[in-house]
């Protein structure tokens, strides 16, 4: 019975939460009525009539309050729900006063199930079991009897608050896993029109160099020779279209990830226990590792060696890549920067700050390259 679990959370859970209770507040008119129609009905048989009339009073009152109230899902909080539970108690305790010891039924009748439903749709199966059990508590300590009729309404009652608690949990979690599908799936029709755009031009681009590379000599070829990788590599890129996006959401183990790194030439160290992490937030600190290997493959040479390290930190994750290459001179970075070429910029530290993370380098001539790339132990991008 928390609050809001997390923002990003309750942003789907709410539209739920807004029909169930649009749903609750005709029942609360319903059921207001027939507690009325019932009262006024033989008000005049019981010991206290004026008593039993500002009772109902009270829950037109509230009903009128509760109805505006949970319309607001900023309103939907703990002062709230338990006011609401409030006077479902005050009232059924009210009931002898105004009827006299041992009565059969209680003046707000069927109207406290909205308490117990109420419970049950914002704190899901847990609330709505709860109230059931403190309404039906109450209801049995103004009784002199205990009949089968008595035992009937409260087994409803309480298999109702859980039941109901449990469905609502059910179409919340559904909202948002369809949310989120809904937002992979949209991500995946911007990236497959930006793979049309790179197919038109980077990629015929790279090909012509590549063609015509070797006739320029020894200079172009090696020019050629690099331009028909990143044509292979990008043409992946669009030809695996949006395998990522519209993966099963979940977790992934980032230790199996980084595993499948291993080569004569990446050298790999990771805990021995799994490191899991949101998928999206997995795929995403990967690829940042692949982009500081691609680094070290083209400004240190095919055969450099390079060292990937994975570290469990109470808070964070942290990945350090690191080579033993001549190392970046200062402000070399900043001026690729403003020269225009973002690779460093987007590929690695981009992807690190979409992560809510950090990514830092430390290097000097001679003395290799050291990234590290840090993600909080719970995120997603």
């Amino acid at each position: 019975m928390s609050g809001e679990p997390a923002v990003r959370r309750s942003l789907t859970h709410v539209p739920v939460q807004d029909l169930l209770l649009r749903a609750m507040a005709v029942l609360r008119v319903i059921v207001l009525a027939n507690s009325l129609v019932l009262y006024a009905m033989r008000f005049e048989d019981y010991p206290r009539p004026l008593l039993g009339w500002a009772v109902m009073a009270l829950l037109v009152g509230w009903t009128l309050v509760s109805v505006w109230a949970y319309a607001a899902p900023e309103r939907r909080r703990a002062p709230l729900l338990v006011g609401d539970l409030g006077v479902a108690v005050l009232t059924i305790a009210l009931t002898p006063l105004v009827k006299g010891a041992g009565p059969s039924a209680t003046l707000p009748g069927f109207y406290v199930m909205c308490a117990v439903l109420s419970w049950a749709v914002v704190w899901r199966w847990q609330g709505g079991l709860f109230a059931a059990v403190a309404v039906s508590i109450t209801d049995v300590s103004i009784r002199l009897e205990f009949t089968q009729q008595n035992y009937g309404n409260i087994f409803l009652l309480v298999i109702g608050g859980a039941v109901i608690g449990f469905l609502s949990a059910l179409l919340q979690d559904t909202a948002a896993q369809r949310d989120a599908a809904e937002r992979a799936a949209a991500a995946a029709a911007e990236r497959q029109r930006l793979s049309r755009v790179v197919h038109d031009g980077v990629l015929q681009v790279l090909a012509l160099v590549q063609r015509r590379g070797p006739e320029l000599g020894p200079d172009g070829m090696e020019l050629g020779r690099l331009a028909g990788e990143q044509e292979s590599r990008l043409r992946g890129l669009v030809q695996q279209g949006s395998r990522e996006l519209v993966a099963p959401l979940g977790e992934r183990d980032l230790v199996e990830l980084l595993g499948e790194l291993e080569s004569p030439h990446v050298h790999v160290a990771t805990p021995a226990t799994p490191a899991v992490l949101p998928a999206e937030t997995a795929s995403e600190l990967l690829a940042a590792v692949e982009a500081c290997l691609s680094n070290v493959r083209h400004h240190v040479g095919r055969d450099a060696d390079a060292w990937v390290l994975l570290e469990e930190l109470p808070d964070r994750w942290v990945v350090s890549v690191r080579d033993d290459g001549p190392g970046i001179p200062a402000g070399r970075l900043d001026d690729s920067a403003s020269e225009g070429r973002l690779g460093v910029q987007q590929s690695i530290v981009g992807r690190l700050v979409d992560l809510g993370g950090s990514a830092q380098v430390r290097s000097a001539p001679g003395q290799g390259t050291e990234w590290e790339l840090s993600v909080p132990r719970h995120t997603s991008p």
